[in-house]
């Protein structure tokens, strides 16, 4: 006998109590997930899953990240009402619209085309005014932006990229995942004082790896 479709309160339910389960307890990053619908940044094949807590494919050899590890990163960047941030890193636009419903301004960057242009399309449809998408090398930032109080990395080096750093106000903090690609990575967040970087490990990950220079498609 087949089950009858749940309601999209009892999903919404389901999906913010996986959220706690996984230890995304941050009031503003939950009102902001619940906000933000997962469904349209995802198209084709994989569309019927966007609820669940787990990475996709999606185009340009690219995955948006499971929701759970989106929560803990946006938890971890510690973002204000004031604060401009920048995302390196678009996929699908999914992080970014989180960080729209928590920062001033969001200014992400991805090295495919295709994918700058999709997410333009969802952050208009969702009247999402305050994020600025653009096609570039996330390797370098966007000098002509900084600094930046918040940054985001989405895709995994082995090191924090200086240029972000650099673009990093004192007092910001940015949340990347380090490490070799095929290997265990580590999710950690770097705080810029007057004395220097603080670093704090956060967790295990797994994120497709940062590279340089355009994709194919841009």
């Amino acid at each position: 006998m087949n089950e009858p479709p749940i309601s999209e309160a009892e999903r919404k339910m389901q999906f913010l109590y996986a959220l706690r389960s996984k230890g995304v307890t941050d009031a503003r990053v939950l009102t902001a997930m619940e906000a933000i619908d997962r469904g349209p940044f995802i198209r084709g094949l994989f569309a019927s899953r966007a609820y669940e807590d787990m990475p996709l494919p999606i185009a340009c050899g690219q995955t948006i990240s499971q929701p759970s590890v989106v929560g803990l990163m946006s938890q971890a960047l510690q973002v204000s009402s004031r604060d401009k941030v920048l995302e390196i890193g678009t996929g699908s636009g999914y992080q970014a619209a989180i960080l729209s419903k928590l920062a001033r301004r969001v200014y992400t960057i991805d090295r495919h085309r295709r994918l700058v242009q999709e997410a333009r399309g969802v952050f208009e449809a969702m009247d999402l005014n305050n994020i600025t998408a653009i096609t570039a090398d996330g390797s370098f930032g966007l000098a002509e932006q900084a600094p930046f109080d918040r940054i985001i990395v989405t895709a995994a080096a082995e090191d924090p990229p200086g240029p972000l750093l650099a673009q990093l106000k004192e007092g910001g903090i940015m949340v990347l995942p380090v490490g070799q690609s095929d290997t265990v990575q580590h999710l950690i967040r770097v705080r810029k004082t007057a004395h220097g970087l603080e670093y704090d490990e956060l967790r295990a990950v797994r994120f497709v790896p940062l590279l340089e220079g355009l994709g194919k498609d841009g």
